[in-house]
């Protein structure tokens, strides 16, 4: 099986991303509305659960949120008690929006600018136990430019920021649990897949979106 790269999308643009996030700064400012959850609070809360059932997470692990968007996730893993949480996104605006989300409501949260394809600027941020991404590694999939060499680039970076003892867990819409395997065969090991709604077309079963967890090989 080979992976067949996806078509371009402006998704996959920082010019998107920034447009985006300057429309939901506005509407923040404007109403309060933190604006969207991508692919809805049903997914982010299936992560959040599976991390409060693992009992090798302590509230005071590292743990990661790699293109966090408006920092919800996090957002809502500080109000479960964790204390030792950082995103990150390439868009400065979504950073913008998560640092006044999370400042109005007195949490112990940091944000930061950075590219998950800059394999040095990545480890520096030293290592996580957990590592978090929800549509992100999509949405480099989807980058008109050298998509396959980024999509190499985060992986590298992602592997850079664990050890033994981190999980990477991720949520893609575009891609199959066999595909995110065969995609991280060379420097990751499935650890489990968190169960997600499926559906029946044409004889065939399928996943509007899979989540994974891995470990480092």
């Amino acid at each position: 099986m080979s992976i067949e790269e996806l078509d371009s999308s402006e998704l996959g643009t920082m010019e998107y991303w920034e447009t985006s996030y300057s429309r939901e700064i506005y509407n923040y400012n404007r109403n309060g509305d933190v604006g969207e959850i991508w692919f809805d609070e049903d997914s982010q809360n299936r992560i959040i659960t599976w991390i409060l059932k693992q009992d090798s997470i302590e509230e005071d692990d590292r743990i990661i949120d790699l293109g966090c968007g408006n920092g919800m996730l996090l957002i809502e893993l500080a109000q479960e008690g964790y204390n030792n949480l950082l995103g990150v996104d390439y868009s400065p605006k979504a950073v913008q929006l998560a640092n006044s989300i999370k400042n109005d409501r007195k949490l112990n949260i940091q944000y930061a600018v950075a590219d998950l394809t800059n394999l040095e600027e990545m480890k520096k941020l030293g290592i996580f136990k957990i590592v978090h991404d929800k549509g992100t590694y999509d949405a480099i999939s989807l980058c008109p430019d050298n998509s396959k060499q980024k999509r190499d680039l985060y992986i590298n970076s992602v592997l850079n920021i664990m050890d033994e003892k981190s999980l990477f867990i991720i949520t893609s819409c575009n891609w199959t649990e066999d595909e995110l395997i065969l995609s991280f065969v060379d420097k990751f090991l499935k650890k489990c897949t968190i169960p997600t709604p499926s559906f029946k077309f044409g004889g065939k079963v399928g996943n509007v979106v899979t989540s994974m967890v891995f470990t480092k090989k």
